[in-house]
């Protein structure tokens, strides 16, 4: 599975503003549902169930890096978007480090093998490869992003 198969492109957040975990959360959120992926779902119902996963522990793994997860009925395929805070948002993360870079990601219910190997394969990229680190929180474009995703897959 490449992470290139299921980030939305159009959702990208390259200069993420928010200032607190649950903005961070809205926003992505937010900018999912602005390229229609979500069926017919109350936005809201996903970020409370993206936010009760948080409660369970924080998805800040660490060295500036949160991915925030859940399973949500209102998609019908694996979903993901990125977003990157230039001034990093405290997350509660492991290392308590501010993070400068996110992959939000939603999965069918009925799809944890997908989910989980998702989590993976954005956990290894993210903590193995810190070129990969750097050149996602160097970049200001959705485009450049994108070339940096599908760089990583090849």
């Amino acid at each position: 599975m490449r992470m290139s198969d299921f980030v939305c492109r159009n959702a990208i957040l390259p200069a993420l503003n928010a200032s607190s975990k649950e903005a961070v959360v809205r926003q992505m959120v937010d900018s999912l549902a602005a390229t229609g992926l979500f069926r017919g779902a109350d936005q809201e119902d996903i970020i409370r169930a993206i936010l009760k996963r948080e409660l369970l522990g924080s998805t800040g793994i660490g060295k500036g890096v949160a991915i925030p997860h859940t399973k949500h009925p209102s998609v019908d395929r694996l979903v993901a978007t990125i977003a990157v805070s230039p001034g990093g948002v405290a997350f509660e993360s492991l290392d308590g480090e501010p993070v400068h870079i996110f992959v939000l990601l939603i999965s069918p219910q009925d799809r944890p093998g997908d989910h989980l190997r998702a989590l993976e394969n954005v956990s290894r990229s993210l903590r193995e490869d810190s070129s990969f680190k750097s050149a996602l929180r160097a970049a200001t474009t959705r485009e450049q992003i994108c070339a940096l995703v599908d760089g990583l897959d090849r």
